[in-house]
């Protein structure tokens, strides 16, 4: 959980380089399932100056579930969950009202340590955004080193398994020194999950991770979504209907910054409570 007083993230980098691979690889372990935390909206209202993009959301995400934010561009979705980690107010003008919960600890407040808050909750943005100049190695370990979390670790270790949980490791075991930029498009994204994952955050945030991907990459991403969600609990933004339907245990659908309908995902593409719902979901607007 997050410690609101953490003491200052440390920017030094003095870790040795990367111990070469294994010859074998060993067989991955299998996680066992983790015990899930809760994100939980109250009366969230998300502001750009003056212009209020998020209209009093109350919602709840649960625990080793995907929960899939759908709604027309423009909605607030992004916004929402920029909001959750706190990317929000890196904005000019970006601020929020209402509160936001994980578990029982408050994400906003004086005492709240930021960059405790982006390492509990993670971000996978809609492009693959590895550091360029980095190798891949480098990539993975890059946020435990920039939050001051690298020291007394075994970081090949951290990134080997980082590697492993993004379904990475056997496509770039042999090539670790290798830039983050020679990886494909798809593998780039799975790089990113991985970094994400190496600090071990509880809450994994992704805007619309596959849109810039093709459909076999999209395919590796959502087959990796899933078994993700028995370590942490997700929410995925996505314009892709099919993919909210195929990947999600719930489905929240939003239109002009205000949460119209949230319920389990089959009722949401079946049998909607909300007209509006209905509509967008059946393609006649957005």
């Amino acid at each position: 959980m997050i410690n609101v007083k953490e003491a200052e993230a440390s920017t030094e980098q003095t870790d040795p380089p990367p111990a070469a691979p294994p010859a074998e690889e060993s067989p991955p372990r299998v996680p066992e399932r983790a015990q899930g935390h809760t994100i939980s909206l109250r009366g969230l209202k998300s502001f750009y100056g003056n212009h209020q993009a998020v209209k009093g959301v109350d919602l709840d995400f649960a625990p080793n579930k995907i929960t899939a934010i759908i709604g027309p561009s423009g909605c607030g979705k992004s916004t929402l969950v920029r909001s959750i980690n706190r990317m929000h107010e890196e904005i000019p003008g970006g601020r929020i009202e209402g509160e936001i919960l994980l578990d029982d600890t408050p994400l906003y407040g004086d005492d709240v340590d930021v960059v405790a808050v982006r390492r509990a909750i993670g971000m996978v943005f809609q492009r693959p955004n590895p550091f360029p100049t980095m190798s891949i190695f480098d990539n993975v370990a890059a946020g435990l080193r920039l939050s001051g979390t690298a020291r007394g670790r075994n970081l090949n270790t951290v990134v080997h398994e980082a590697l492993r949980g993004a379904g990475l490791w056997a496509e770039v075991k042999g090539r670790l020194d290798k830039p983050a930029m020679s990886l494909s498009g798809g593998q780039q994204q799975r790089l990113c999950i991985a970094r994400a994952l190496a600090v071990k955050p509880e809450v994994v945030l992704m805007d619309e991770p596959c849109s810039a991907l093709d459909p076999v990459a999209t395919l590796r991403i959502e087959e990796l979504l899933t078994d993700l969600k028995e370590r942490v609990t997700i929410v995925l933004v996505t314009h892709n209907m099919q993919q909210a339907a195929r990947v999600s245990d719930v489905t929240a659908f939003m239109l002009d910054g205000e949460l119209v309908e949230v319920d389990e995902t089959e009722k949401i593409f079946t049998n909607p409570s909300d007209e509006r719902t209905e509509q967008y979901v059946a393609g006649k607007f957005g």
